[in-house]
């Protein structure tokens, strides 16, 4: 069932899966989708199951795209000197392709200090910002923290809720003057991500902090990646402001009301505030063509064979970056019971479950990663060896490609924590776990 109804300037969409479907409702702008783990679940006993709530930016004209605010943050130190600086100044440079004259620029340079070398403002002048860019030389330490700390005080000169607000750091070292701990970088990204500015962070060789960067990245609901070479930093920066310019809604609420004795018990792959039956998450941005969700796993009570459960109640706010209207969905889940085991089983969403059982792997991932931290290196491999049998299994029951292809790498990264903490060998492998553990998590849209 669907409808919609216009009020006062606000886009009302309610909806409920009708015979236990799923199916999504065509915002203005982004596209609802609500999905049980399974449309029936086992007669005369609890049993815990999960809810998908899937949101898609909808394609916009690209004259109709919203206008971009980004800051810059470039790391000058002395350990970018040669090819990364030069292939740094360069994907920057290409970056500006991506522009238009209705969008605000700043570029930020940091050593142990911190320059601001294109001050926030209309870009309007390519050829000086190119000019600027091409002067950079590198030098010095690492204030990574400062650096960013000043790019978002660029940014607030064009802070609007009408505009993409995004800073994107990048770094090859350790940050090892100023606030240096991935506590105080998180906190820093709370902070910018609750005035609207999502931080990608954008770790470069194998000197760096990756749990800092993602921490930051994660806080702000910024992007991460792990670029190996300086290669990369050009498809880097195509997928960036690709996806900057995609942008159509922000400030996005997910409220979700269990119902009948529903329980939540844990949001996977995002952060949410879980208070009795009621949750709440937060994604900072949402873009045109990918799909973000939030994935919720709940207790469900004992039931009638036969009978029916209204799951939950979902309500979805965001602003329309194309509209600038407060747009709002609604929508409503329901499943069923059977005392028939084969139907329970032949009634599994493969899609969502497949989003479940790579959340879980990539939780698994961050827990091995504890173990290697504390000099457990056995431990860790034994719980990369679990995660590879479990995504093996589940590969095979819902026939996923995806899911044996992250079962195969954790195999070979079971071997890899057996290499020496200090060993480039590791630190390679580790940057790799943690840009793909985030990229699962967030749904991001390239690595």
């Amino acid at each position: 069932m669907k409808g919609s109804i216009s009020l006062a300037g606000r886009l009302l969409i309610t909806f409920c899966l009708a015979g236990f479907a799923s199916f999504g409702v065509r915002a203005e702008q982004v596209r609802l989708t609500l999905e049980p783990g399974q449309q029936l679940l086992p007669a005369a006993k609890p049993q815990k199951s999960y809810i998908k709530i899937g949101l898609e930016g909808l394609l916009i004209p690209s004259k109709q795209r919203p206008p971009i605010n980004v800051a810059l943050v470039l790391d000058r130190s002395g350990s970018m000197s040669g090819q990364k600086l030069a292939q740094a100044k360069e994907s920057a440079i290409m970056a500006l392709d991506y522009l238009r004259q209705d969008d605000s620029l700043s570029v930020v340079i940091y050593d142990h200090r911190v320059d601001v070398l294109v001050p926030a403002a209309p870009f309007r002048d390519r050829m000086a910002v190119e000019n600027a860019i091409k002067g950079i030389k590198a030098d010095g330490r690492t204030a990574l923290y400062d650096g960013v700390r000043q790019g978002s005080v660029e940014l607030r000169k064009y802070l609007a809720e009408s505009k993409v607000n995004r800073a994107i750091l990048l770094s090859d070292g350790l940050a090892n003057v100023g606030p240096s701990s991935p506590e105080e970088l998180g906190q820093l990204g709370r902070q910018l991500g609750g005035e609207g500015i999502s931080v990608t962070t954008i770790g470069l060789g194998l000197g760096y902090n990756e749990d800092l960067m993602v921490r930051l990245s994660d806080a702000s609901d910024g992007n991460h990646v792990f670029a190996e070479t300086p290669s990369e930093l050009a498809e880097v920066f195509r997928n960036e402001f690709g996806e900057l310019t995609s942008v159509v809604a922000t400030d996005v609420i997910i409220i979700i009301q269990c119902r009948n004795g529903v329980r939540p018990l844990r949001a996977l792959g995002r952060e949410a505030q879980i208070e009795g039956d009621r949750v709440k998450a937060h994604l900072n941005q949402l873009y045109s063509k990918q799909e973000k969700y939030l994935l919720l796993e709940v207790e469900t009570p004992a039931g009638q064979d036969g009978s029916e459960l209204d799951l939950a109640d979902v309500e979805v706010t965001y602003r329309n970056l194309v509209s600038q209207a407060n747009d709002r969905l609604t929508g409503a889940l329901r499943v069923g019971y059977s005392g028939s085991a084969e139907k329970v089983e032949q009634s599994h969403n493969k899609k969502v479950m497949i989003s479940a059982s790579e959340q879980i792997g990539a939780d698994m991932d961050e827990k091995a990663l504890v173990l290697k931290d504390k000099g457990d290196a056995k431990g860790a491999g034994d719980l990369m060896r679990e995660k590879a049998e479990y995504l093996e299994q589940q590969a095979k029951k819902y026939e996923s490609e995806r899911l044996l292809e992250q079962s195969q790498r954790s195999r070979e990264v079971e071997q890899a924590v057996a290499a020496p903490a200090s060993s480039e060998a590791w630190s390679k492998v580790r940057k790799e776990i943690r840009a793909d553990q985030y990229g699962i998590k967030k749904q991001q849209s390239y690595k």
